[in-house]
């Protein structure tokens, strides 16, 4: 009897295979991106960032027009609200990259393009409202800034998911409840009613954007719930947020950790919990082999994520004793 020898697929035929998938998946999802567009329209409120912004605080700065340098005594926001809405705003910023990566992914056609174009419309309100906003009171130095946006716009962004379907929805649903979080919490730090007020309005679009993206989640894992089990491993085991790339990020991030604006406890308990709760990874019944092993390594990583919140924790609680000590 001829027998055909075995065949060992090469890389090239694992990548089209898995791109073959991504292909499928994403036409599969299109009635679900669909609905949920409709649904997103039918809930979002209109809003206008140039009503968030307190004109009649602005006056001229130095420069061709002979106005007032700025100075750090005329911000009201003390140096944590200022780093955490300069690295906000920064990673609002890079929007022109992020909308390339998801054109590139989802397409630009059928109800993934109109997706991509609106969110992409809502997301660009959000540098523009907090921009305003910092410079019209003066909050940060404008030359600074400038520079920091050129220089972060100057090297781009490409997504450690790119070209992946699953693992970019995994990411997006984590993002952007992580961005949220961050944008509610730097307003509610900050002091001043009316930032608290403009970063409530972005964060409630974030919200939004969260809803549709983790929905999109749920019905991704009911139709392959092994590769999704194994995405948002992927996923949960690399997370970083987008501003990551932003100049002196370690040091930005750790001051706002800190603060109690974002850290590993809110990473840990306010964001990965909770979606993967809606989506039900960890309850789910229709795994197979595949994903069972994800969803047992998935548990181990969020196992070691808490326990790092905690020596976080300690370490923070011992150095405000410190603190308080010699302050008293």
């Amino acid at each position: 009897m001829h027998q055909e020898p075995a065949v060992s697929l090469s890389t090239d035929s694992r990548t089209a295979a898995g791109q073959a998938d991504q292909t499928a998946l994403l036409y599969e999802l299109e009635p679900v991106v669909e609905a949920n567009l409709n649904r997103h329209l039918s809930v979002a409120k209109e809003w206008f960032p140039h009503a968030y912004v307190p004109w009649s605080q602005g006056r001229d700065f130095d420069g061709p027009l002979g106005g007032e340098a700025w100075e750090p005594g005329q911000s009201k926001l003390d140096e944590t609200a200022r780093t955490s809405l300069i690295l906000n705003l920064l990673t609002e910023d890079n929007l022109p990259s992020y909308h390339h990566e998801i054109a590139l992914l989802f397409g630009r056609d059928g109800a993934w393009g109109s997706w991509v174009h609106r969110w992409t419309a809502e997301e660009g309100r959000h540098g523009t409202a907090i921009r305003d906003y910092l410079l019209t009171t003066r909050a940060v130095d404008p030359v600074a800034l400038e520079r920091a946006r050129m220089n972060h716009m100057s090297t781009g962004y490409v997504s450690m998911n790119s070209r992946q379907l699953v693992n970019s929805v995994a990411y997006v649903s984590f993002q952007e409840l992580a961005t949220r979080i961050s944008h509610r919490n730097t307003g509610n730090y900050s002091g001043d009613p009316l930032c608290e007020q403009l970063l409530a309005r972005v964060a409630a679009d974030e919200n939004l954007h969260m809803v549709f993206y983790r929905n999109l989640l749920s019905a991704a894992f009911d139709a392959a719930p092994d590769t999704v089990m194994e995405a948002v491993l992927d996923v949960v085991k690399r997370f970083e947020m987008p501003g990551a790339t932003v100049e002196n990020y370690t040091r930005k991030s750790v001051q706002i950790a800190l603060a109690g604006i974002y850290n590993l406890r809110i990473h840990h308990d306010e964001v990965l919990i909770p979606v993967l709760r809606h989506v039900r990874a960890l309850e789910r019944t229709d795994l197979g082999p595949r994903g069972e092993r994800a969803r047992e390594e998935l548990s181990g990583v969020l196992d070691a994520l808490d326990a790092a919140a905690r020596r976080f924790e300690e370490k923070r609680d011992a150095r405000l004793a410190r603190r308080a000590q010699a302050g008293a």
